[in-house]
C-alpha cells in the first residue's frame, strides 16, 4: 500500500484556496482520499488523507505547500498517517441527522451522549450558527453509523432530545 499522510491547512479564508492546495497536490502526484474543507468565520480549514507516491514524504508535501502564495499566513502540517485509511464498519454512514433551531448550550454534548448510549458512531459532524440575515438558526448535522438493532431507539431518543429543546429534527437514511 502507498504511504499515507494527513495534511492540514488552517489559515485565512480566500477565494481559490482549495484550488491552490488541490492543484499543488495533484502536480506532485498525490491522490486525495477523505478530504474536508470548511470556512470557519474569516478563517478556513482543509484536511485530507493523501496517498503519496513512493518518492515523496509528508515533509516534502508540507514544504511544497508552504511555498504557495495562497497559503501565506496559514498553519500547514503534513504528517505520516498511522491509522488504516480505509473505514471499518463503524465508518459506514447509515443516517444523516439535522437538528436546527435556537442555539443551545451543550447541544452537541447531549446528542453525542445519545449516540454513545446506542453505540452509534459519529462519522461526520458539522455545527454552524447562521447569520441573523439567514434566520440566526443554529444548525447541527450528524452523519452517523447506527448499529441495526439500535436504530429505532436511537433515532427516537435523538428526536425526543431535540423536541425537548424546542428544536427541529430531520432524519434521512443513507447508503453512503
Amino acid at each position: 500500500m502507498a504511504s499515507v499522510a494527513l495534511v492540514s491547512v488552517l489559515g485565512p479564508d480566500r477565494v481559490g484556496l482549495v484550488a491552490a492546495i488541490a492543484e499543488h497536490l495533484f502536480d506532485v502526484g498525490v491522490n486525495l482520499r477523505d478530504t474536508t474543507f470548511a470556512a470557519l468565520g474569516s478563517g478556513a480549514e482543509f484536511v485530507a488523507l493523501c496517498e503519496l507516491p513512493a518518492d515523496l514524504t509528508a515533509a516534502d508535501i508540507e514544504a511544497g505547500l508552504k511555498l504557495l502564495p495562497e497559503l501565506d499566513g496559514a498553519e500547514i502540517r503534513a504528517v505520516p498517517y498511522a491509522f488504516d485509511p480505509s473505514p471499518g464498519p463503524a465508518g459506514n454512514i447509515t443516517h444523516r441527522i439535522t437538528i436546527s433551531g435556537g442555539d443551545q448550550l451543550g447541544l452537541v454534548a447531549r446528542l453525542s451522549e445519545v449516540f454513545k448510549q446506542y453505540e452509534a458512531n459519529i462519522v461526520r459532524l458539522e455545527a454552524r450558527k447562521l447569520p441573523d440575515s439567514e434566520g440566526g438558526l443554529y444548525v447541527t448535522r450528524f452523519a452517523v453509523s447506527i448499529p441495526a438493532g439500535q436504530t429505532d431507539l436511537c433515532l427516537a431518543t435523538v428526536s425526543n432530545t431535540a423536541g425537548s429543546l424546542s428544536l427541529s429534527c430531520q432524519v434521512e437514511e443513507s447508503s453512503l
